[in-house]
């Protein structure tokens, strides 16, 4: 009989044996992609943003002014990434360091 406390697993990452039940929950922070703004705020879904500098949209021939405010805003799961909704442009995709939180 084999008690779970007994039991270990190799973690790759830190090159340490760590027991079962800890590995199976650590897992799950380590998915959690923290996405922040030009000045260092937490971006969360929904959100709104303010562009902080003249950006020229490719394929809409149209340029987004500094001040410009987007509503609900939606994270991709990428860190410097967030997908958002602007008039006449689909699929607007802006980095991060380019927005600030309002």
């Amino acid at each position: 009989m084999t008690n779970d406390d007994d039991t270990f697993v190799y973690d790759e990452a830190t090159g340490e044996w760590v027991a079962a039940s800890a590995a199976s929950t650590g897992a799950n922070e380590d998915d959690v992609v923290v996405v922040r703004d030009s000045v260092g705020n937490v971006l969360a879904d929904g959100d709104q943003v303010t562009l902080i500098k003249d950006l020229t949209v490719k394929g809409a021939g149209q340029t987004l002014k500094r001040g410009t405010l987007i509503k609900s805003i939606r994270l991709t799961g990428d860190a410097q990434e967030i997908d958002c909704r602007y008039e006449g442009i689909k699929g607007l995709v802006l980095r991060a360091e380019f927005v600030k939180k309002r």
